[in-house]
């Protein structure tokens, strides 16, 4: 499994898009990326699904 990936993500507070570079050689990972646009933190959650050999991403605003 290639442990690094470029992605875009949308800000939930603007709709701004963002590239982020995801690590899933932890695991499963839960943080925070600031937004270039609004400056409002988007929180990330990333999970390594070894049975599909896929990564999830969900994006949230904490609001």
């Amino acid at each position: 499994m290639i442990n690094f990936y470029q992605t875009e993500i949308t800000c939930p507070s603007c709709g701004h898009h963002t590239e982020v570079t995801l690590d899933s050689s932890n695991g499963d990972q839960d943080f925070y990326e600031d937004c270039h646009q609004c400056c409002n933190p988007i929180h990330i959650q990333l999970h390594a699904n070894e049975l599909t050999n896929k990564l999830e991403v969900n994006v949230f605003s904490d609001d």
